[in-house]
């Protein structure tokens, strides 16, 4: 049993871990428990024999609920839990279903709650899915990541051909121009995205290039995937389709795989193509690379800042942090160029 993260892109980061567990043990079975959103992923992985829903709200203690959840899980026997967050409450399912053997970082006050207890020090495993590859074997053998497996697993996808077929065939049934995909959403809001004026202009340039246009994004960013769209001159809007909100997360990542290239903010939907192996551009700002980069060869990050920056609301329209701002749509078109030249 895994109890996995609550956000897309750690979902994504924690299949490096089902990846090595799947290596490591002829035979194993992983279950992984997560928040609703993200088992559409978990399903599409074929490490994971079963994605279990946690009914339960995000952030909310309900003592009760898990502990009946963690009853009801009891009958399946399982060897040892893998608990990925770091909080109280991620560790109480666990030990409710009498879990011999419970595993994870030392987190929030878990004692008793995990009886394997990690301490972690973030400069031995500077990237997250380093802390979580490290959950896979007794502590004393991996005291840094210098001790992982090399190479370490990377998270993949792969999406059929079929379902990529019938994605298009919905949401861009005439499409006669490469896809290029923007991502211009981001869970924390504009502190971390890219400005959306810097957008328009980068898909008024690519859609003169020849491309199409698709934007992907959750439901609370449809705005700004409209504000992109229709910034754009009259005769080009048509090349440019805002599909922000309209899809299932997982024919997004149906779409993301159609696409010649991918423009994104630190996101899920980064992660995602990541995964994919798209040719990408990430777009760093306050948050850091140094933890959380996209996983792939052919992903190129820009950030224009060193160390650490408190994720809030940048000084300038919209809230969109300086360090993003910065960040120019013709240095952004240079390196996707780069990228997809053969």
């Amino acid at each position: 049993m895994v109890i996995g993260p609550s956000w897309i892109g750690d979902i994504m980061m924690s299949q490096s871990l089902y990846r090595l567990l799947v290596q490591l043990q002829l035979g194993v079975q992983i279950d992984v428990m997560a928040p609703p959103w993200c088992c559409p992923l978990l399903e599409l992985m074929p490490e994971v024999n079963q994605a279990l829903s946690i009914p339960i709200d995000h952030g909310a203690i309900a003592l009760r609920k898990r502990l009946r959840l963690g009853q009801a899980l009891q009958q399946n026997s399982y060897q040892q839990a893998l608990v990925l967050p770091n909080s109280f409450k991620s560790a109480l399912v666990p030990f409710f279903a009498g879990i011999c053997h419970r595993t994870g970082w030392r987190g929030e006050m878990r004692y008793g709650l995990l009886n394997d207890i990690r301490r972690l020090d973030k400069q031995a495993f500077p990237l997250m899915v380093q802390r979580y590859a490290a959950l896979a074997f007794d502590s004393y053998l991996v005291q840094s990541a210098v001790d992982l497996p090399t190479p370490l697993p990377w998270p993949r996808l792969t999406a059929k051909a079929q379902e990529i077929n019938d994605a298009l065939n919905v949401f861009l049934p005439e499409l006669e121009r490469p896809l290029i995909g923007f991502c211009p959403g981001a869970e924390f809001g504009p502190a971390k995205r890219w400005p959306h004026y810097h957008y328009t202009v980068l898909a008024e340039a690519l859609i003169h290039r020849g491309y199409q246009i698709a934007l992907f994004g959750s439901a609370k960013n449809h705005a700004v995937g409209k504000t992109i769209a229709t910034a754009l001159p009259a005769d080009q809007q048509r090349y440019c389709c805002n599909l922000v909100g309209k899809t299932t997360l997982v024919q997004v990542v149906n779409l993301i795989a159609a696409c010649q290239g991918i423009i994104s903010n630190d996101s899920g939907l980064m992660h995602v193509a990541s995964a994919l192996n798209r040719p990408m551009v990430a777009l760093y700002g306050p948050s850091s690379p140094d933890c959380t980069p996209p996983l792939s060869p052919k992903a190129k990050v820009i950030r224009l800042i060193d160390g650490y920056h408190k994720i809030r609301k940048g000084d300038d329209e919209q809230g969109y942090h300086y360090s993003l701002i910065a960040i120019q749509p013709k240095q952004v078109m240079s390196e996707l160029e780069k990228l997809l030249t053969p």
